[in-house]
């Protein structure tokens, strides 16, 4: 079950206590405006973790129109507009003010930054996945300021989760909603792997990898490529935790897969981390979650899926917990 974020909104975390008490290793809150006790609920529901190992909890704090808990930690402009109008500096110091109140309210991860290559002057949408959520069309920019909200983030005691591997930007669709592909394998490693590569050179302790295929790469979604996964843990030589997108995306269906087979193959693949949607009942939730659990132990039993590499995705969710996040 560590291996599993389980989504919960952010107004009732409670809804999640029984995932929580079964070994899940993460809550992946939603919503857009978090209640003034939500520290108080994440507090107790943390007590029911598992031998008090800890708990990741994570959300949506990217800037602009993507923001969970804006009304608790203060807003952000959208990434484009940092990128534009503010120096690196600024961005990580604007970015640590964030996530100190983030950390002081229990929320532990941001799904953040995005680091895809994008200078498409248009929020996003159902057909973009990035536009405003990007930095910069520039891939220095991109670096230079994903490093920055990523420094502001580990400043603050908020573990960072860079995103989405190998880069969406330009991709041919919203993967939420569909399959999409990505611009060409030879035109990422010019365009779109540099931000990583710097980002990884610096100490990030996560990374998110997208449900876009790769055109010269894999036909199948980054997050369940095996191939994907080489290019960040052996060409990049990235030894943290690799999260996989929402399984629930729309991309993944149209590949074949039901959400618990796509857990299976992208720990396969290398993940150490699945999430998927919130759906619309919390009972719907624990179907889910505990759907997911039982197709892993029954790929372990099978020897679809390695005990060992179920053990190492274990291990980066634990380690990723105790990351010097100072650096």
């Amino acid at each position: 079950m560590l291996t599993i974020a389980v989504p919960v909104s952010e107004a009732s975390p409670s809804d999640a206590l029984q995932e929580v008490s079964a070994g899940a290793g993460g809550l992946l809150l939603f919503g857009a405006s978090a209640p003034a006790n939500l520290g108080a609920q994440l507090a107790s529901i943390k007590t029911h973790v598992p031998g008090q190992i800890g708990l990741l909890v994570m959300t949506d704090e990217e800037g602009g129109g993507v923001q969970r808990m804006a009304n608790l930690v203060g807003w952000l402009p959208w990434p484009a507009w940092m990128g534009s109008n503010w120096s690196a500096a600024q961005i990580q110091a604007a970015v640590t003010q964030v996530g100190s109140k983030m950390s002081a309210d229990g929320v532990n991860m941001d799904l953040a930054p995005v680091i895809d290559v994008d200078g498409t002057n248009a929020a996003p949408s159902g057909t973009n996945p990035d536009g405003w959520r990007s930095f910069s069309g520039n891939t220095a920019v991109v670096s230079k300021d994903g490093i920055a909200f990523m420094n502001g983030l580990r400043s603050a005691g908020v573990i960072p989760v860079l995103k989405h591997f190998p880069g969406l930007g330009g991709s041919t669709g919203n993967t939420d909603n569909g399959s999409a592909q990505t611009l060409p394998w030879t035109t990422l490693q010019q365009v779109a792997i540099p931000p990583f590569a710097a980002a990884i050179a610096a100490g990030a302790p996560a990374v998110m990898v997208s449900n876009a295929t790769v055109p010269g790469l894999t036909t199948l979604p980054a997050s369940l490529s095996p191939d994907a996964m080489a290019e960040l843990t052996i060409t990049l030589q990235f030894h943290g935790l690799v999260i996989t997108d929402s399984l629930s995306a729309g991309a993944i269906a149209a590949a074949g897969f039901t959400v618990p087979a796509a857990a299976v193959q992208a720990l396969k693949a290398g993940a150490d981390m699945v999430m998927f949607g919130l759906p619309s009942t919390s009972s719907a939730t624990v179907s889910q979650t505990f759907a997911i659990r039982s197709a892993i132990v029954a790929a372990v039993a099978n020897g679809t899926l390695a005990r060992s590499r179920l053990i190492d995705a274990t291990a980066a969710v634990l380690a990723v917990r105790h990351v010097d996040l100072c650096g």
